[in-house]
């Protein structure tokens, strides 16, 4: 098939929402999505804007994709295997074939990792399991939190979640040492020092800790500080700028160091916000309209 305007590769907030600015700048564009959107694990969202309800992850991607439709965006149920700079154009290798695109916009977000609990899915759809407090903190408040990771990250986290309650316990993986600043921070926090953990387990509704002391407790929620795997390895592979996080680096319109790919939601920022996925898509898609050759009407 003859080169499109932009292949976007990722079907979550950020990879929609480009497909529909650029479908509306009149663009042909395709949506290679592998259906793993980090968005599909939301239970409710209540700080996406309009919202006063609050909107599950699905529905809000099933919103997104009937928008992309209506559009006339091509929707592929597709992983991308390999993606490769051919001249002025990009190659991207499919199960089902090969497509060329003028510019792609790589929007594939981020995997949290996560304690190995049997029943994972379903307490995350619950609610006590959770990733980002900047999303749900307020849900949170007043309640029993465990703060379970590395002691550095862990701490970081229970100090932002105090801003919602005082019930904090963190459970350490691995050395529990602290700075003096680490130890002074949790002191007039009110939080106690780490507590190394064997294991969580599950106890009816609620997720509990058995602790190298012996003694176990359970939680109301348990927040994850054990980091996240960004997924980038199309970007690497073409060499594209990165921090040592694996975030893909970019310019202000959200281009990485190879001209015409872009990278944008989780892939580009530590700020894991469906509201700065939509920025970030909205950004990048004017830019490659006003970079592309003119379509006139």
């Amino acid at each position: 098939m003859a080169p499109i305007d932009c292949l976007i590769i990722g079907g979550g907030p950020a990879g929609l929402s480009a497909s529909v600015y650029l479908a509306r700048f009149r663009r042909q564009v395709i949506v290679a999505d592998d259906r793993k959107s980090r968005a599909a694990w939301i239970p409710k969202s209540h700080n996406y804007p309009g919202e006063v309800d609050g909107i599950s992850g699905e529905e809000m991607l099933a919103r997104l994709r009937e928008q992309a439709q209506m559009y006339g965006v091509e929707q592929r149920e597709e992983t991308v295997r390999k993606l490769e700079k051919d001249g002025d154009f990009f190659r991207a290798t499919m199960n089902t074939g090969v497509i060329t695109a003028r510019t792609v916009i790589l929007a594939t977000g981020i995997v949290d990792e996560k304690p190995n609990l049997p029943r994972m899915p379903e307490f995350i759809y619950k609610g006590a399991i959770r990733f980002c407090p900047i999303c749900d903190g307020y849900e949170a408040m007043d309640q029993r939190i465990a703060v379970i990771g590395p002691v550095r990250t862990a701490v970081k986290k229970a100090l932002f979640l105090r801003t919602w309650s005082k019930d904090l316990t963190i459970l350490a993986i691995g050395a529990t040492e602290l700075t003096p600043e680490e130890d002074r921070l949790l002191k007039e926090a009110g939080i106690a020092p780490p507590c190394p953990v064997k294991d969580l387990y599950v106890e009816g509704e609620r997720v509990g800790a058995d602790l190298a002391n012996g003694k176990s407790h359970e939680f109301d929620i348990v927040y994850p500080a054990m980091g996240a795997k960004v997924r980038s390895q199309l970007a690497l592979d073409l060499s594209a700028s990165h921090a040592k996080n694996g975030c893909v680096c970019t310019s202000d319109h959200h281009e990485t160091s190879i001209p015409g790919l872009y990278a944008i939601g989780d892939i580009s920022t530590e700020l894991h916000q469906i509201s700065v996925a939509y920025g970030h898509a909205a950004i990048a898609a004017t830019h490659i309209h006003n970079t592309l050759d003119h379509n006139f009407r």
